[in-house]
């Protein structure tokens, strides 16, 4: 097998990579692989296609600093999450648009938002 995409990373492994940009043509993970990862991004769960985690904070001005904080890493990996906020929660859903799934991409994404509530 070519791809490391089926090696099984360490959190560690994961925020210390970048997202690779990903126009398509590639094939979405496949089941096992993405079962292999997810142990990896503690919190996290597959739902309707999407890599999601909801985040619960004491307050709105904590809930909107940590929305200001995934939007500076989304940024920085040009990968892009749905986020969806509440007054002291937000559900942050990750999926690849260009392969119509789930890549490493949004394994790597994940390990560096959970980071942002160590």
């Amino acid at each position: 097998m070519h791809s490391t995409r089926s090696q099984i990373m360490t959190t560690f492994d994961l925020t210390a990579r970048t997202c690779k940009p990903c126009e398509g043509g590639v094939p979405p993970m496949t089941e096992a692989e993405i079962q292999a990862l997810l142990p990896k991004v503690e919190g996290w769960a597959v739902s309707d296609g999407y890599l999601e985690r909801s985040f619960r904070f004491g307050n709105y001005y904590k809930t909107i600093s940590f929305v200001n904080a995934v939007a500076w890493v989304a940024n920085q990996e040009n990968h892009h999450p749905v986020m969806e906020v509440g007054f002291r929660e937000c559900t942050v859903k990750l999926w690849t648009h260009a392969i119509d799934g789930l890549s490493e991409n949004d394994f790597i994404c994940a390990a560096k938002i959970s980071r942002l509530t160590d």
